[in-house]
């Protein structure tokens, strides 16, 4: 039972954080009457001994330490005397864990905005450098419409953007001071929980002290901000894997985001994008063992609410781990623009043949099967390309093709059609391009 209690394995990463909250709390207690001068001086050496320990790793866990806030505690204790014992008064573990909890969080989330940052604007700055790079884009896996290849990684940047704001909201929830609510009741000595606040630069502090010592809303806030990212690298990733490979070659990682073959001394593998992608299963995991934990807890505390650290410090090292090789692949892949090119086929160009009769005033459904009609007819020609089809070809399937109608044929015409706002064409791409910057900018 010793064992399957103990939580010190996993909640030490928070040892700082323990003792920074510990440091407010004795401020307060002081205010309160509850320590004199003397007193808060003592402690405050005190605490700044065990946490010089921590970060040297000379802090010895001893059995008795059945979490960190025991833990730190304890050591505190032998330092400076019974005296330690006085950090504690009108304090729960309950109060403890969820301000410690919220500390780390919040640290972490602001890292991980950074390096979300880092790789919208690795993004972007490809995005500009490769503006007029040409491809083909895909739904459903089938060649579709001609894009930029500063389009596809446009696209990228803007759905992390999303990810940016969704942090946002999770560090909002996150930022807000719990300590002070007791074991569930509230604090017995009149503790100035503003004064917590301040010291631990929270903008404010919660207003229910049931609600505060079992509320893990910031955990799973957290979590689903981790799925969100990791969703999208995970999707970034497929086609990064699909592109690199020998039937399209459009893509090559660099070697330090690749690996060889133990058997197949030609084969190159995109082990970093495979890892991001399998890894987001488990935050995916996490997420939702988390929420089964809570689902149907009664009010306030229970030890269920234990299982909260092992979820979110996983996730949150590994979305920031995840963020960080994908930035690497990014910056350090190379494209075959040749490649890209040699993609494009005339049947993509379909549509653009049907705005052509659009153009001439045939409503929209009657070309689509005009459209049709011809690519059946190319299909069943020599060659198969639909431009290949001579004037007098088309006209049989309808007299509106005019001469003028092989102007339909052009690839880079066809992206500078779609000018309108989040189009292809090179305008609208510089455009999402600066509106994605000044976003980011104002985090």
């Amino acid at each position: 039972m010793t064992k399957f209690n103990n939580s010190l394995t996993v909640g030490k990463a928070m040892y700082s954080e323990d003792i920074e909250g510990t440091g407010a709390y004795v401020l307060a207690l002081h205010k309160a009457g509850i320590l004199d001068a003397k007193e808060l001086a003592q402690i405050q050496e005190g605490l700044k001994q065990v946490l010089n320990e921590w970060e040297n790793g000379k802090f010895q866990e001893k059995p008795g330490d059945e979490d960190i806030h025991t833990a730190n505690e304890r050591r505190l204790t032998e330092i400076i005397g019974p005296l330690g014992g006085k950090v504690h008064t009108g304090r729960s573990r309950n109060d403890q864990v969820s301000t410690d909890l919220r500390l780390y969080v919040r640290k972490h989330l602001i890292s991980g905005r950074q390096c979300l940052k880092n790789l919208i604007l690795c993004l972007i700055n490809r995005a500009r450098k490769e503006i007029d790079v040409l491809m083909p884009g895909y739904t459903h896996l089938q060649r579709a419409q001609p894009i930029r290849w500063a389009h596809l990684l446009s696209s990228y940047a803007t759905q992390l953007t999303d990810d940016i704001q969704r942090l946002e909201m999770a560090l909002d929830i996150t930022n807000r001071c719990p300590l002070g609510s007791g074991a569930l009741a509230g604090h017995s000595f009149n503790i100035d929980r503003q004064l917590l606040a301040d010291e631990l630069h929270f903008p404010k502090h919660m207003g229910n002290s049931l609600m505060v010592v079992g509320d893990r809303g910031f955990v799973l806030d957290t979590l689903y901000w981790g799925c969100s990212v990791s969703s999208h690298l995970s999707r970034m990733a497929e086609d990064l894997i699909a592109y690199s490979t020998s039937e399209f070659g459009f893509v090559k990682l660099s070697d330090a985001y690749s690996t060889g073959s133990s058997l197949m001394p030609q084969k190159k593998n995109p082990d970093s994008l495979e890892l991001i992608r399998g890894k987001a299963g488990r935050l995916f995991g996490n997420l939702a063992g988390f929420m089964m934990a809570v689902k149907g807890l009664p009010s306030t505390y229970n030890k269920d609410l234990a299982e909260d650290k092992r979820a979110v410090f996983d996730t949150l090292d590994t979305v920031k781990d995840s963020l960080d090789i994908f930035t690497g692949v990014i910056s350090t892949l190379s494209i075959d623009v040749g490649e890209m090119r040699g993609a494009l086929s005339t049947d993509m160009l379909a549509t653009d043949l049907a705005d052509y009769l659009v153009r001439k005033g045939v409503p929209f459904r009657e070309c689509h099967r005009i459209v049709g009609q011809v690519v059946k007819a190319a299909g069943e020609a020599e060659g198969g390309a639909i431009d290949n089809l001579s004037l007098k070809e088309f006209q049989a399937i309808d007299e509106r093709f005019g001469p003028d109608l092989y102007s339909a044929f052009d690839f880079e015409s066809s992206v500078e059609k779609k000018s309108v706002r989040g189009g292809t064409s090179k305008s609208a791409v510089l455009e999402q391009l600066d509106c994605i910057e000044r976003i980011v900018s104002g985090f």
